[in-house]
């Protein structure tokens, strides 16, 4: 994929988080030529979506994206706050993964 397909695709989508978040993160695979997390880890043991998360302060929830010892991805709907998504990651620490990095997306 070349950067002016990727903004061409994705400058005025509209869809809810939940709809474009994977598709947006396998294209930004696509467009750096990177392998997706089916064809790196096919096993999903260590890069996928929806990686379960405890929370600091009690509770669980999921990263959006997630790749061992990497980073721990959260994607956020436009006009949400990037700070909650950045928040989320710092409160929560991604299930067995060392992550040095939490990332907001819209």
């Amino acid at each position: 994929m070349k950067v002016t397909s990727f903004i061409a695709k994705w400058r005025h989508v509209e869809l809810k988080e939940r709809s474009a978040a994977q598709e947006h993160f396998l294209d930004l695979c696509h467009l750096l030529g990177h392998p997706t997390p089916a064809e790196a880890d096919p096993a999903g043991e260590a890069f996928g979506f929806e990686k379960g998360i405890a929370k600091h302060d009690g509770g669980e929830g999921f990263a959006d994206v997630w790749k061992k010892g990497f980073f721990g991805w959260e994607y956020k709907g436009r006009h949400k706050d990037l700070n909650a998504a950045y928040n989320k990651g710092h409160r929560g620490r991604i299930a067995t993964s060392g992550c040095a990095e939490k990332v907001g997306c819209r």
